[in-house]
């Protein structure tokens, strides 16, 4: 670190068209996208203050992040939180999984919801995840809380990847996103639980994804270089059900 999954019975009850559209709806876990609807009344042109995405009490954020995967994940997990030049840590690990709270950043730099401050989306990262997908993470925040523009961010990650200073992803790379508490974007409060895979390229079509009675979704995300594939799960990290309303906002 630098520093079988299944569909509840609900949501195979869902048309496809449904699925696909939820998808892209919380798709600001991967690339920021929102409807065009949400896109011409929602506006978040400049960074907020940074005290707006900062959660003034550590043991409060602490809580939020472990809420991403079930106990018996989270509670043994490396658990980072948000200070204002950076992600520190604040419990240390002991099985490779590091949970934290990302925030409007990580998205795309060309999201339309890339600086709303009310972005809290807990994410539990697997050992792979950790070493190969966190980093990306990391850094962005380090040039958003530096004051760099979107524009630079962008020209940063993409230097940051020709120089192979952030590593290509591992195999297996993944994360739990199954938190009940989740504000993935202004249209995905409590979205619904679900667990993601980070693969490099654009491979959406090898793993099968988005087809008819696929369970699984994918988005490729050419600025962080990467596909990510989810597949959606039937209950919270605390056990409670995930009803097929939760997937409808």
């Amino acid at each position: 670190m630098p520093n079988q999954t299944g569909i509840g019975p609900g949501m195979r009850s869902l048309s496809r068209a449904c699925f696909i559209s939820s998808f892209m709806m919380i798709a600001f876990v991967a690339t920021g996208f929102v409807s065009p609807a949400r896109a011409e009344t929602t506006s978040y042109p400049v960074m907020a203050p940074v005290s707006q995405y900062l959660i003034p009490d550590e043991h409060t954020e602490i809580a939020l992040a472990r809420s991403a995967a079930p106990a018996s994940i989270s509670d043994r997990a490396e658990v980072l939180v948000l200070r204002r030049d950076a992600y520190r840590t604040a419990v240390k690990g002991t099985n490779g999984f590091v949970c934290l709270v990302e925030r409007s950043w990580g998205a795309t730099t060309d999201a339309p919801e890339f600086w709303n401050p009310k972005i809290r989306s807990p994410v539990c990262a697997n050992a792979a995840a950790a070493r190969t997908y966190l980093p990306g993470v990391l850094m962005k925040t380090q040039l958003v809380l530096a004051g760099k523009s979107t524009t630079e961010i962008a020209q940063a990650i993409s230097s940051a990847y020709d120089r192979s200073e952030l590593p290509a992803l591992e195999p297996g790379a993944m994360c739990y996103m199954m938190s009940k508490q989740q504000y993935l974007n202004d249209d995905g409060k409590s979205w619904h639980p679900h667990m993601m895979w980070f693969v490099s390229g654009d491979v959406a079509e090898t793993w099968g994804a988005n087809l008819p009675d696929s369970p699984a979704l994918a988005t490729n995300v050419p600025e962080d270089r990467m596909t990510i594939f989810m597949v959606l799960v039937g209950h919270w990290s605390n056990g409670s059900p995930a009803s097929a309303s939760h997937t409808m906002h």
